[in-house]
Parts: C-alpha cells; sequence; structure tokens
C-alpha cells in the first residue's frame, strides 16, 4: 500500500525506501535528496519511523546473512 508521507512534496514511503537503499539513510540526506521535512516539517516523525524501519530490516538482513555464511559443525564420527 502506497503512503504519502510529505505531502508537501508529495513523497512516499517508498520513494524514501528506495532513496535509503540508495545511501540517503538520514533525515538530512532525505532532505536533500527528495525535500522530505524541507517545507512545513510535519512529515519528519513518519519519514524518520520510515528510516528507522529501514535500518532495522537492513541489520536483520546482514544478521540473517552473517549467520548464514557461518559453517555448521561437522557431526563427530566413530
Amino acid at each position: 500500500m502506497l503512503m504519502y508521507v510529505c505531502v508537501c512534496n508529495a513523497v512516499t514511503d517508498c520513494q524514501i525506501r528506495e532513496a535509503y537503499c540508495e545511501g540517503a539513510c538520514s533525515m538530512r540526506l532525505l532532505r536533500q535528496k527528495l525535500g522530505v521535512a524541507g517545507c512545513c516539517g510535519r512529515c519528519a516523525p513518519c519519514a524518520r519511523d520510515v528510516l528507522r524501519e529501514c535500518r532495522q530490516e537492513s541489520e536483520r538482513r546482514a544478521a540473517m546473512a552473517e549467520e548464514q555464511a557461518q559453517p555448521l559443525p561437522v557431526a563427530a564420527t566413530a
């Protein structure tokens, strides 16, 4: 479901997630890239929440990748 986060600049949560994947991992960078929170600022809390979700998802993926990369213990044979 598409959700508008910044009405002033017509920025959606999907655009924020895409910008995060392209390196906009802070509000400052997000403002530079998309204009989020650059006008009235009412979208800032919601935009921060989307960024936080992106970070958490990124951390979960990294943890899963690290877990999968670890070799399984070899069972001792008698």
